[in-house]
């Protein structure tokens, strides 16, 4: 079958790399970067469930994120107070200028564009200030409403109901290795995102397949 859609991720594709706005929400807030990681695998490990992943379900909000956040840092040394979030992550992110020119190209040549995004419900004008969404895209699924976040098989299968296509008719690019291995189980053709020039020429070859 051939290529009718193309599905993207949205943080680390149409934008810049989104490892300067969590150094800098450290630097910030005066802990080290890699207390960030301690703090949420020691959450992690206590309640079995990643609180970023049930942040971007928005089976908790940004701010009881935060106040957990806080505490467990301060279980680890760092006293902090954590004030919002998004507005210094955003401040740091810019649009990837090129992929957005390639996604304007693949929809004047006819095909369907679809967003397909791990994301956090306060965050939605944030991020759809950064990007003509509702120009490009036909289809956006936001994991924070709709209470599954890549790579569970469900929103995959949200993603292409919606376009009405069958899977192998959709293109799936993101930066996240398993989120694409996830695509590529739910029947989806799939390109990592590790650079731009080099995710355009593989969306460009599988559409000319």
């Amino acid at each position: 079958m051939s290529i009718e859609a193309v599905v993207t991720d949205w943080g680390g594709v149409l934008t810049s790399p989104m490892t300067a706005s969590f150094v800098a929400f450290a630097e910030d807030s005066g802990f080290p970067l890699e207390a960030l990681g301690e703090a949420i695998a020691a959450r992690t490990e206590r309640e079995g469930v990643n609180p970023v992943h049930r942040l971007e379900v928005a089976a908790i909000t940004e701010q009881q994120f935060l106040d957990e956040l806080a505490d467990d840092l301060a279980a680890l040394g760092h006293a902090v107070r954590l004030g919002g979030f998004a507005a210094g992550y955003f401040d740091r992110l810019s649009a990837n200028a090129a992929m957005i020119a390639a996604l304007e190209d693949w929809k004047a040549r006819g095909f369907r564009l679809a967003l397909c995004t791990n994301n956090v419900a306060e965050w939605e004008p944030h991020w759809r200030a950064m990007l003509p969404v509702d120009e490009l895209f036909e289809v956006v699924v936001d994991s924070a409403f709709v209470g599954a976040r890549k790579p569970d098989p469900r929103i995959y299968e949200i993603v292409v109901e919606r376009l009405g296509l069958d899977a192998s008719a959709c293109v799936f690019v993101d930066d996240r290795a398993d989120n694409c291995e996830g695509a590529r189980a739910a029947g989806m053709h799939a390109v990592h995102f590790v650079d731009t020039a080099a995710a355009i020429a593989e969306i460009e070859a599988a559409l000319k397949r």
